[in-house]
């Protein structure tokens, strides 16, 4: 999958190649970083793929998930030692286009697996994809909301509305009131089902990322656009910025289980912006999709 996406994103972007970065954890396991940076569709865009294994601390395991039940049965069976063999494989990417028009997108699929999962019951799946685009245009969102919409009802017909209203909690930037984008799927601690079956799900989520996004961008990727239009798409980088780094899950938990910081901060934009105070104006494009931030919508 890593491999794929990378080949379309760069047949999209017609001039950077993506470098990959294969790499060792020290406690165990390790990972092959690929980016694109400086293209000419693309600031930058990454795909990760990583499986580690060896010992977690109990601190991280509550960073790792917020199911209660995962996280006391941990507690029980680490007792004393604070610490639990464990086994995780992720994959996960980033991609910012350069026109402010075409959006940024995410997603992660990831496994955890504990020592004797089989007989403790100490494993999960979880994951997610979801878009941020800078300006609002509900043909490209509905676009993509549907995709994953079909995914999901393939698996089962409960699951988009259930992920789609756990996405536009998952990625708010509370100290904002307002979300990272607008939304997509998000799910986790998901261990209900055979594992196979839950794995399925995953691999076809993941299968559907080009599907639900590349055409978005190859549509806007050559639009025209102003200073201003680029400053905003600059200032939302950096509500980006502050949700990873402040809330994301994936970027805390690797950060305490001693993961590589130039993979675990490959999400990060290599530009942003910060103005003091900014207000948007009253009745403006920028204005509009700050309103859909601050009151998610229901896109099919």
């Amino acid at each position: 999958a890593q491999m794929e996406i990378c080949k379309a994103i760069e047949e999209l972007d017609g001039g950077a190649k993506f470098r990959e970065d294969a790499w060792d954890r020290e406690g165990g396991g390790g990972g092959r970083t690929r980016v694109l940076a400086k293209g000419n569709v693309f600031e930058k865009a990454g795909v990760a793929l990583s499986v580690v294994y060896g010992q977690m601390p109990l601190k991280a395991i509550s960073v790792a998930t917020e199911d209660p039940k995962i996280i006391a049965r941990a507690k029980e069976l680490a007792g004393s030692t604070e610490t639990l063999p464990f086994f995780v494989a992720s994959i996960s990417s980033v991609m910012h286009p350069k026109n402010p028009f075409a959006p940024t997108m995410h997603f992660n699929y990831r496994f955890f697996d504990f020592d004797n999962s089989e007989d403790n019951g100490l494993w999960w799946f979880g994951g997610g994809t979801d878009l941020t685009p800078s300006y609002l245009n509900e043909e490209d969102i509905k676009h993509f909301h549907g995709s994953y919409k079909a995914v999901c009802d393939k698996h089962d017909p409960t699951y988009y509305e259930k992920y789609k209203k756990w996405a536009d909690r998952y990625f708010q930037i509370k100290h904002r009131g307002e979300t990272r984008g607008v939304g997509g799927i998000f799910f986790d601690d998901k261990n209900d089902q055979d594992p196979e079956e839950i794995f399925k799900f995953s691999k076809d989520c993941l299968d559907n990322v080009v599907n639900a996004y590349v055409p978005i961008v190859a549509k806007h990727k050559d639009d025209e656009f102003t200073t201003k239009q680029k400053d905003w798409q600059q200032m939302r980088r950096g509500r980006y910025v502050e949700f990873n780094l402040v809330y994301d899950r994936g970027t805390t938990f690797g950060l305490r289980t001693g993961g590589r910081v130039e993979s675990i901060l490959m999400s990060l934009p290599e530009t942003a912006r910060w103005e003091y105070n900014h207000q948007v104006e009253e009745g403006s494009p920028e204005a509009e999709i700050l309103d859909v931030f601050k009151n998610p919508r229901d896109w099919v």
